[in-house]
């Protein structure tokens, strides 16, 4: 198949870029399992942190609050959002964008001869003058040192982890202390864990209904201000960090408060994992650095994410000539990596876009930048 665009990635940073690109005339195939890893990483029950504002559209037509409108639902009735509810979203506005997406993995990207060539794990082969890439989050699994000495399966990161059923009984170790953390806490809980200790380094956090408002002028400005991010004073950015970290870290949902007001669940502040060793029948002994121990069944990693974007796969064939900083790729204004026509977006933008840029409230901006970049290439 041969195409001008080619989105490799069907979460929301890349249907959010197929569907606007498509509407501004692009030919535009899209590659991949339509918000696989919300499907298949994010376990019935969860809620979203975000509100009925944040969408995928970038022309702002097809937005998260039209779908609840024309689906007669009340914003109020569906506050917090259910994970399957962004899901129904999802597939509605990939229906209304006409997207046309090839449920097939990308096994290898090259660029052979001054035009992509993306080869499908079906040994189908796509050609393409620009690709989009969103390889979201999945390989960017973030571990304590101390996991590579146990063996496989004794310690699960949370997006391995979205069936609870064999938890009834259980004693939990849950390592992190975010709002992953605390809401598998509640999950598992919830489907009769025997007992579960949350450890983390930090003080215990807040649980306040608070507003992402203050973010929405900054993602704006993305599409208004070429380079806006990278061409703020340090100290400037810092601080904008700083006030996202402390409502999308620091403070925790309100929500999640009475699913933790269990003696079943005991938080652990301030400590962190020495060590752990399996004993008899895969028990696992855990060594606190307050000096008390834990005897486990299960430990459930909730330690994040860490970009690190040679380890994706389909990029193998190019990795070599996109400049590398941290584990993020080097962006120009337009989101466009050093090797030219390639353009990556997501959480592996956020070191050049900001912090926005690893939650749902970026993709129609990223989309915006994008798009407007590649209609002046042509």
């Amino acid at each position: 198949m041969d195409t001008q665009l080619l989105v490799i990635g069907a979460g929301p940073y890349g249907l959010s870029a197929a569907g606007l690109a498509r509407e501004r005339g692009i030919d535009t195939i899209a590659v991949g399992r339509p918000m696989d890893f919300w499907r298949s990483n994010m376990p019935a029950g969860m809620f979203l942190r975000s509100g009925s504002d944040w969408h995928l559209d970038g022309a702002g037509t097809h937005t998260f609050e039209a779908y609840l409108e024309e689906s007669a639902i009340d914003p109020e009735d569906v506050d917090p959002i259910p994970v399957e509810l962004f899901l129904e979203y999802a597939d509605w506005f990939a229906d209304a964008k006409a997207i046309e997406v090839h449920e097939q993995l990308v096994a290898r990207l090259a660029k052979p001869n001054g035009r992509f060539e993306a080869t499908l794990e079906n040994g189908e082969r796509i050609a393409a003058d620009a690709v989009v890439a969103a390889p979201g989050i999945r390989h960017f699994q973030c571990f304590p040192n101390w996991v590579s000495k146990l063996d496989p399966g004794l310690a699960t990161h949370t997006c391995e982890l979205v069936r609870f059923d064999d938890m009834a009984g259980a004693r939990v170790l849950i390592v992190g202390g975010r709002q992953s953390a605390y809401e598998w806490a509640a999950l598992i809980h919830e489907q009769g864990a025997d007992h579960i200790d949350v450890v983390h380094r930090h003080d215990v956090p807040r649980f306040e209904c608070v507003s992402w408002k203050f973010i929405d002028p900054h993602v704006e400005k993305t599409t208004t201000v070429p380079g806006y991010w990278r061409g703020l004073p340090k100290p400037e950015q810092e601080a904008i960090t700083r006030r996202f970290w402390e409502i999308g870290r620091l403070t925790l949902e309100y929500w999640l408060t009475p699913r933790l007001e269990s003696d079943g669940i005991t938080r652990r502040p301030g400590t962190e994992v020495i060590e752990a060793s399996a004993g008899r029948d895969r028990e696992l002994d855990v060594m606190l650095s307050d000096s008390s121990r834990l005897a486990v069944d299960r430990v459930v990693i909730a330690c994040g994410y860490r970009a690190d974007l040679a380890s994706v796969p389909y990029l193998q064939g190019v990795i070599e000539r996109v400049a590398i900083a941290d584990g993020y790729p080097v962006l120009d204004e337009h989101f466009q990596t050093t090797l030219d026509g390639l353009y990556v977006t997501g959480f592996s933008a956020t070191r050049d876009f900001g912090p926005f840029f690893g939650f749902v409230k970026g993709a129609p901006a990223s989309a915006t930048v994008i798009v407007r970049d590649l209609l002046s290439r042509s």
